[in-house]
């Protein structure tokens, strides 16, 4: 994996320190100047990094003023709210936001699916299925969620959406996160490989509502599981 420019590398630093309340929401940034120094980066980089926390609604520009850092619910950036997501003391709540989103994506997505696959999109799909099934057995969770993560990708481009394929990149980070607290119990995956394979049968026969409600369900079997099985 590439390493992160020093900008980003700088953005993150300043935004995990927001997100830990080592900097506060509603108060003013303190000078770029002496946010360099504290976070070792040049003030040419802070300035860059507080300009593109900016363009994510984090950080407000306040005429005649320091600029302010905004509340977490006004954020806008898609990086920034799925940082944010992901820190301590917000996964168990927004593991179920995102399965929310994810009911609302990947069910239309399946139904596009059923209607635009291709033979080959069909073979992604069985053969990710078919791998799902042997890590399974095996036990091995990460090669699961792997291969878990490939049949959702595949219907995603099955769609045939370049929008939607955009749209849902953001989150993939968080959802390979969520799969993996959930897959790690063996009960949620036999859930997963019924639910799967419903989903892809009824995409193999190109019926889009039917697959829409085979996505739904597997999106509720999942919720259920999340709630009854990981939070309880």
């Amino acid at each position: 994996m590439p390493r992160p420019s020093r900008t980003q590398d700088a953005v993150d630093q300043l935004l995990d320190a927001i997100i830990d309340g080592t900097l506060t929401a509603g108060e003013q940034l303190p000078p770029e100047g002496q946010l360099a120094v504290e976070f070792s980066v040049s003030r040419l980089t802070m300035r860059e990094a507080v300009r593109l926390l900016q363009a994510q609604g984090v950080i407000v520009q306040v005429p005649g003023s320091r600029h302010r850092i905004a509340p977490v619910a006004a954020w806008t950036g898609m990086d920034a709210v799925v940082r944010h997501a992901r820190s301590a003391g917000q996964r168990e709540r927004s593991s179920i936001e995102l399965l929310e989103v994810r009911m609302m994506i990947e069910t239309g997505a399946a139904r596009l699916a059923a209607e635009r696959r291709t033979d080959e999109d069909l073979e992604v799909l069985e053969d990710a299925l078919r791998r799902m099934i042997v890590h399974h057995e095996a036990a091995d969770v990460e090669a699961f969620v792997s291969a878990d993560l490939e049949f959702h990708d595949a219907i995603i481009r099955a769609a045939e959406n370049r929008i939607l394929i955009a749209a849902i990149l953001p989150l993939t980070t968080m959802m390979e996160e969520t799969r993996g607290e959930t897959s790690a119990v063996p009960e949620i995956r036999m859930h997963a490989l019924t639910e799967h394979r419903r989903v892809l049968d009824a995409i193999r026969a190109g019926v889009g509502a039917d697959a829409r409600d085979a996505m739904a369900h597997h999106m509720q079997q999942t919720h259920d599981d999340l709630v009854s099985l990981v939070h309880d």
